[in-house]
């Protein structure tokens, strides 16, 4: 029996990462409660008219006055009453309620601000054909998510109903008796009451939709989830695909060989293992302190030193125990550590004298002062 692994590798069991969650959000699609956002600004709205509703109701009653005042007096007959009218009648009629809707305002800025943050993205406004779809609208209509919408606006509609009915019931005899009461006892009782009863039915809107916030936190939660395979390819789009960093790596490495390998000619030596390491020292006794590595490699690498150095006249000594420990303490472009110094010298000392007895009589006075000269980089 065969099972196809990639089957298991596309089920969304990962969270989703900090990429693809700024990516839903460009997008617009945040977990967003639209119950919570209504219930704090029906909330701020009734605390507003507790704090505010005597200012209100004084200002307005103040302006009926007036209003009546004006019917009844003799500017009404002139030209342009009508004007005059309106001019100061909507002027009047903002100022008791601005404080109300600023209050208003700034409660839904903050309930919105703490579900989603700020974002300001003019993608969700731009039309997409698949929203004219009518066969994705049915789905959308049909789906598990329209179905739970369904059953919390009849909860919804249920609680409220049991709520305002059970309210009445006990109300209704001072609801009743306030008929009897002066015009304004009368309204401020009457206020009194439905304002108590606005405030149960906000309260419990607030609980249904902190619930309501968390299922559509969950939800969405669940709709970002992203398979181990979408989180591979994530990684290759921000990191870029393994194979060609290995590419890369690997055209580096020909380049930073190919620069060593121009090195090995201004060798003063090349020192072996003598088949599988191969290190190339040059020493300048006017520019540098001490020998310097230019080149080291092992296998096929120690075997090219090698022949460059055979083609260019560089002496090849084989010394293992020297060999592994340039190669092993030293990159390209280090000088040699001080406890390789006298093994080195010897090596260099042991060239020079070989140089000069090639060149001749003439030249051996200078070959055995190079190689005194080696010995004093210790």
């Amino acid at each position: 029996m065969r099972f196809d692994l990639q089957l298991f590798a596309q089920e969304r069991t990962e969270p989703a990462t900090p990429r693809k969650r700024r990516k839903e959000r460009e997008e617009g699609r945040v977990a967003r409660s639209q119950d919570l956002g209504a219930a704090v600004v029906i909330l701020t709205g009734l605390f507003s008219l507790l704090v505010f509703g005597r200012f209100m109701y004084s200002y307005m009653r103040s302006l009926m006055v007036d209003v009546i005042a004006f019917m009844g007096g003799e500017t009404i007959r002139a030209d342009g009453w009508f004007r005059v009218l309106s001019r100061e009648t909507v002027a009047a009629s903002i100022l008791p309620w601005l404080p109300l809707g600023l209050v208003t305002a700034l409660g839904a800025l903050i309930v919105t601000t703490a579900q989603v943050g700020i974002e300001l993205t003019p993608k969700p406004l731009i039309p997409k054909m698949d929203r004219f779809n009518p066969i994705s609208g049915l789905k959308k209509v049909l789906s598990l998510r329209s179905l739970v919408e369904l059953l919390k606006g009849l909860l919804k509609a249920s609680l409220f109903a049991a709520v305002i009915y059970f309210a009445m019931k006990k109300d209704m005899p001072e609801l009743v008796a306030a008929i009897r009461l002066p015009l304004e006892d009368g309204v401020a009782q009457l206020f009194s009451r439905l304002l108590g009863l606005s405030f149960r039915l906000a309260f419990l809107l607030l609980v249904l939709a902190l619930f309501d916030y968390g299922y559509q936190k969950w939800e969405f939660e669940k709709s970002i989830r992203m398979s181990k395979q979408e989180l591979k390819e994530e990684y290759k789009q921000m990191e870029g695909d393994p194979q060609i960093k290995s590419k890369i790596r690997q055209k580096q490495r020909e380049l930073a060989r190919s620069r060593m390998m121009s090195s090995v000619p201004k060798a003063d030596v090349v020192i072996t293992n003598p088949t599988h390491l191969a290190v190339a020292l040059e020493y300048d006794r006017d520019i540098m302190e001490a020998p310097v590595l230019v080149a080291k490699g092992e296998g096929f690498v120690a075997r090219r030193i090698r022949e460059i150095a055979e083609e260019n006249g560089v002496p090849v000594v084989e010394n293992r125990t020297l060999a592994r420990g340039l190669y092993d303490s030293m990159e390209i472009g280090d000088e040699i550590p001080e406890h390789l110094y006298k093994a080195v010298a010897e090596v260099l000392a042991f060239i020079y004298r070989l140089k000069g007895r090639k060149k001749g009589p003439a030249s051996a006075g200078r070959a055995e002062t190079s190689a005194g000269r080696a010995g004093t980089f210790m």
